[in-house]
């Protein structure tokens, strides 16, 4: 490859992060007081959430599957957590509670994919309903105030760090070390890239899908019990949309829809913080609040033709060019008649 084509390459890699670093430049001269440490700080905690979810997600995008149930396991996590803090249930039996939820969540879609051999779209958005209809059935569709105990996972501090940044870097920690250090983790890459190589290669297909939708489902548990804390009680409409999100942040920080390509940090962290700091951004400009939905569907969209463009120029790089024969080496076939 020439090295024309490794620096084009290059350049696609880093694009999410010259995006950051672009938009933040951007706002910082547009409203003076976005450059704070106050704001990074904001900026940070309101983006630990969705860094939580969009990491299950990059996992599941690197097999090549999508989870759109993420959303619905942080409503039924919520609501089972509303209900039981409101008879007095200690507090650590609901974060465990919560995690319980997501994670059988997360098997089920990996059971029903993996096993069954059922489409992951389809068996997803089936979990959607499902748990979104069971939530509304658990809360029986009223809001829960939550006591301030809670409240304290999301506004405690520890060393002058707030607890869902220590949450996020947690998380991120654990993720990077499955994907580089655990066979298992390395092997999303394979499955992702050609699920049939992989099998014929000895991979355990299977087992590699029900751990990536494992952790999708922790994941979100985990940022829905961040995000709870947060608000502080539990509405009909407690995670609603947030699927959509996580996509868009593994996408803007470089996971692909194909599968195979993707990264947890920088890559989901980045993505993350690209969606927050637009938020915030347009908020400290006092922007139009139905701005907000156009200008981040253009940031999405452009995510997802940059993807495109990586995984045509990823064929293109891998296809094997055959030189044509010179006249010199065809052989003369009058010579043998």
């Amino acid at each position: 490859m020439t090295l024309d084509r490794l620096r084009i390459l290059r350049v696609f890699d880093l694009a999410p992060l010259w995006a950051l670093l672009l938009l933040v430049a951007l706002f910082s001269a547009l409203a003076p007081d976005f450059a704070s440490v106050r704001t990074a700080q904001d900026i940070f905690v309101q983006t630990s959430s969705g860094a939580v979810v969009a990491a299950g997600m990059t996992l599941v995008l690197l097999t090549g599957g999508i989870d759109l149930s993420v959303g619905s396991s942080m409503f039924l996590a919520a609501s089972v957590a509303g209900t039981l803090l409101i008879n007095d249930c200690p507090m650590p039996l609901v974060v465990l509670a919560m995690l319980l939820v997501g994670a059988g969540i997360g098997l089920a879609n990996g059971l029903a994919i993996a096993v069954a051999r059922m489409s992951p779209f389809i068996v997803t958005l089936s979990i959607q309903f499902l748990g979104r209809g069971a939530g509304l059935w658990i809360s029986k569709t009223r809001a829960m105030n939550l006591p301030e105990e809670f409240g304290q996972l999301a506004f405690g501090r520890w060393l002058g760090v707030p607890f869902p940044i220590w949450i996020v870097a947690g998380v991120l920690a654990a993720s990077v070390w499955f994907l580089t250090q655990c066979p298992l983790g390395r092997q999303i890459y394979a499955v992702g890239f050609e699920a049939d190589a992989a099998r014929k290669a000895g991979v355990p297909v299977r087992r590699v899908l029900i751990c990536a939708y494992l952790f999708s489902g922790l994941c979100a548990a985990i940022g829905g019990i961040i995000s709870l804390a947060q608000l502080g009680a539990v509405s009909p409409t407690f995670g609603k949309d947030r699927e959509f999100d996580a996509i868009a942040a593994a996408v803007l920080g470089g996971a692909s829809l194909f599968g195979g390509r993707g990264s947890v940090f920088p890559g989901a962290l980045v993505g993350s913080l690209l969606i927050s700091v637009i938020a915030a951004g347009l908020n400290k400009m006092n922007a139009n609040p139905y701005a907000y939905p156009v200008i981040t569907g253009g940031v999405i969209f452009f995510a997802v033709l940059l993807d495109s463009q990586r995984q045509r120029r990823a064929r293109f790089k891998s296809r094997r060019r055959i030189r044509p024969l010179s006249l010199s080496t065809v052989p003369n076939t009058s010579t043998l008649v």
